[in-house]
C-alpha cells in the first residue's frame, strides 16, 4: 500500500501480559480504536512501542499481525533502529517480506556515528529495499543530528521520502521547506509543537498521547489542515498538559497509563522499565485524570 506520509500516524506501544509476551489482544482493541477515529497510518516498533527491548521476532510478528488486521485499510510503517548496517539492511528487507508498507529509520544505535557514517548507513538502507522510508531525527533522544547538508545528499535516494522531525526545534519545518520545497513530507514527532509544526506547514503528526486519545488527535489535525485554527487550538489547549507526557523520559510508562484510564491499554512493561510507583504515579495519574474530567466534546 502507499505511503503518503500526511495526516496522523500513531506511534504505536506494544503492550504485554504480566508474563511478558506482547499481548496480542490489547494491540488489537488500541488498533481497532485508531483505525475508528480515521487515522492515516501507524508505526510499529519505535521509541513508544519499546524497540529497544523487542526481539527481531516480535517486532515481524507485530507487523504480519497488524497488517493482516488492517487488511489495507492504512500503512504499516516498521521502524527500524540498528547497531550496525547489517542489521538494519535485515530488517529492511524483512519488513517488505512481511508486508510492511514503510519504514521509518534511525540512525545508528550507540555508537554515536559521524554525518559520512550516517549517510552511509541511510543509503545502504534506500538501496536495500524499495520501501519508503521517513528519517527519524531525533539528536535529543539519540544524539545524531540529521543535518539540512545531510538532508540534501539524501535528495537524491528517491525511496527517503519523509521525515520525523524531533529536534524540538519547530523552526526546523521552515528551513526544510525552504530548502527543498516539497521533497520531503514533513511530520512532528514531539507531541507538544504538533500543532504549531501544522501551522508552519508540517504535513503530519507521529502521535504519542494518541494510542490513549485517538479521536482528540485526528481532530486536531483535521481542523488545523482544514483551517479551523480556533477549533484546532481549543482542543489542543486542553490536551497539552497530557501531551507533555511525551516528552519526559519515561513516556512509555506515562503513556501507557494513561491507556489504562481510557481503556485502551495496559500498564505493564518490559525491564529494565519498571510500572511507576508512589508519588510519581499519583502525580501523572491526577493529570489524566484532571484532563478526563474536562475532556472536551467533539
Amino acid at each position: 500500500m502507499q505511503v503518503s506520509w500526511q495526516g496522523v500516524y500513531p506511534a504505536l506501544t506494544t503492550p504485554f501480559t504480566a508474563d511478558d509476551r506482547i499481548d496480542f489482544a490489547a494491540f488489537e482493541q488500541n488498533l481497532k480504536a485508531q483505525l475508528d477515529a480515521g487515522v492515516d497510518g501507524v508505526i510499529l516498533g519505535g521509541t513508544l512501542g519499546e524497540a529497544s527491548s523487542l526481539l527481531n521476532e516480535e517486532k515481524y510478528d507485530l507487523v504480519r499481525f497488524t497488517v493482516d488486521r488492517v487488511e489495507g485499510r492504512v500503512p504499516v510503517v516498521m521502524n527500524i533502529a540498528e547497531q550496525t548496517t547489517r542489521a538494519a539492511v535485515a530488517a529492511a528487507q524483512a519488513a517488505h517480506i512481511f508486508g510492511a508498507s514503510g519504514l521509518m529509520l534511525l540512525p545508528p544505535m550507540r555508537y554515536k556515528a559521524d554525518d559520512r557514517e550516517t549517510l552511509e548507513y541511510f543509503r545502504a538502507v534506500a538501496e536495500s529495499s524499495s520501501l519508503p522510508i521517513m528519517i527519524y531525527n531525533n539528536p535529543v533522544d539519540y544524539k545524531i543530528l540529521v543535518t539540512l547538508d545531510m538532508f540534501d545528499a539524501m535528495t537524491e535516494w528517491p525511496t527517503i521520502q519523509a521525515v520525523k522531525e524531533s529536534t524540538h526545534d519547530v523552526s526546523n519545518v521552515t528551513r526544510m521547506i525552504n530548502r527543498f520545497g516539497q521533497r520531503f513530507k514533513i511530520l512532528c514527532g514531539v507531541d507538544t509543537l504538533a500543532l504549531e509544526s501544522l501551522f508552519m506547514g508540517a504535513d503530519g503528526w507521529v502521535a504519542g498521547l494518541v494510542d490513549a486519545f485517538p479521536k482528540e488527535t485526528v481532530a486536531i489535525y483535521r481542523h488545523a489542515k482544514a483551517g479551523r485554527h480556533a477549533e484546532a487550538l481549543a482542543i489542543y489547549r486542553w490536551f497539552l498538559p497530557l501531551l507533555e507526557l511525551d516528552i519526559h523520559p519515561k513516556l512509555v510508562q506515562y503513556i501507557k497509563l494513561a491507556q489504562v484510564a481510557t481503556e485502551l491499554g495496559s500498564a505493564h512493561v518490559r525491564a529494565p522499565r519498571l510500572p511507576l510507583e508512589g508519588e510519581e504515579y499519583a502525580t501523572v495519574w491526577a493529570t489524566i485524570q484532571e484532563a478526563l474530567a474536562k475532556r472536551p466534546k467533539l
